[in-house]
């Protein structure tokens, strides 16, 4: 597929003020995400309610942003992609202050349910513009640039929030850190004019009015945008093992110390998201993102395999732990340009947002299964299943590559 042409080719300033205008509210989103679980002894004292009531209001924001992130998508195709994403982050800053002012338990809730609604759209809001408003020689460059972003928030925001809750209480947290998408989407409403225009009109424009309809549905059942769906999925639950449970399975299975567990994890975290990075620099200088992806996806399901069969000690665990990350994260660009291959013009909105629920699934999915491998006794299984859904991944690569339509090809 050949990027995406508008009439005024883009310079690389205004790239660049693209690039990071985007990259910005995917931190945001990525801070959102992790808000809560950092605080849980502090909103739980408050409210006197249980870790499963707390876990219920994370599987709601989920469940929402899993089943309406698809028609977020529908939307960014069919109107302004910069008009939905500003939306979605006024809509998550106000739900997430309201958070920390109300007074019950059920409004917190309903206030977290409506932050899952604004989580909807910044994935197939990001991708449309990013695809539809960077130059193809910045694209792969745009992608790694977004992902590092996001990878940033994860991994500084449970730090961040346990330290603005010890300042300014877990409500002061709340509060604080919804000025940041406010802030942000004031920067896109400021700055970001290159960003402006209906997404199906420079669809149209760019494919001479070939670009699906914004209400077609039959690009998504299409079998690579299936399996690509499936391989975020997979990858979701890499996610969710490694970063919810190796910690505590360290712990089970060698008695390493929570305070060196978190540790390791930060070591995992930080090397994916610097090795984003050199990621975005391979798929600029090569069009085989398949083998890129399939490397990495192999690479870093064995690099956890010692981590589960060995007590590897200080500096050999914080080596393959980061080792791991390193390759889980060097494949994410190929990944999102493995999607952009697979996808016509005028329908980057509904296919990211379609293919990204993945996350959600998986997200769903996932914890329950690893919950019930530590509860059973088997914290090995943590690292191995992890490593597992990793390897697994390859084949959905694999054959959307050979499903792929010859002109993406």
């Amino acid at each position: 597929m050949t990027p995406t042409t508008i009439a005024a080719a883009p310079t690389r300033s205004t790239d660049f003020r693209a690039i990071g205008l985007i990259g910005a509210a995917h931190f945001v989103s990525h801070v959102y995400m992790l808000v809560l679980p950092p605080l849980f002894p502090y909103v739980r004292a408050e409210f006197n309610v249980s870790y499963l009531e707390l876990g219920s209001v994370i599987a709601v924001f989920n469940i929402i942003s899993a089943v309406l992130q698809t028609p977020a998508g529908f939307l960014v195709d069919r109107t302004s992609a910069r008009t939905v994403l500003i939306g979605g982050l006024l809509i998550g800053s106000a739900a997430l202050a309201a958070a920390g002012l109300v007074s019950g338990f059920l409004a917190f809730g309903v206030m977290f349910a409506l932050l899952g609604l604004a989580n909807t759209v910044y994935h197939p809001a990001d991708y449309a513009l990013l695809s539809n408003r960077i130059s193809g020689p910045r694209l792969s460059q745009a992608f790694s640039i977004h992902i590092f972003a996001g990878f940033i928030g994860t991994a500084l925001t449970p730090a961040a929030m346990i330290m603005l809750a010890s300042s300014l209480g877990w409500r002061g947290a709340f509060l604080a850190t919804a000025i940041l998408g406010f802030v942000v989407a004031l920067a896109l409403m400021a700055f970001g004019g290159p960003l402006a225009g209906r997404e199906a009109a420079r669809a149209k424009a760019a494919t001479g009015g070939t670009a699906p309809g914004a209400g077609d549905w039959r690009v998504l059942m299409t079998w690579p945008v299936m399996l690509n769906l499936l391989f975020f999925v997979l990858i979701s639950g890499v996610s969710v093992g490694v970063q919810n449970y190796s910690i505590v399975a360290l712990q089970a299975l060698w008695g390493t110390p929570i305070s060196f567990g978190t540790t390791a994890l930060t070591a995992y975290l930080l090397c994916s998201a610097f090795a984003v990075l050199a990621g975005g620099w391979i798929t600029t200088r090569t069009h085989r993102h398949d083998l890129v992806a399939t490397t990495g996806l192999a690479l870093s399901g064995f690099t956890l395999l010692p981590v589960a069969f060995f007590d590897l000690g200080a500096a050999l665990l914080l080596f393959f732990m980061g080792l791991s990350g390193f390759f889980n994260g060097a494949l994410q660009p190929s990944r999102d340009m493995i999607v952009r291959q697979v996808t016509p013009p005028g329908a980057f909105g509904r296919v990211f947002g379609f293919v990204t629920t993945g996350f959600n699934i998986g997200g769903i999915i996932a914890p329950p299964a690893f919950g019930y491998m530590m509860d059973s006794g088997s914290p090995r299984a943590i690292f191995i299943g992890s490593a597992l859904l990793s390897l697994a991944a390859i084949p959905t690569v694999m054959a959307t590559v050979a499903n792929r339509p010859r002109k993406a090809a």
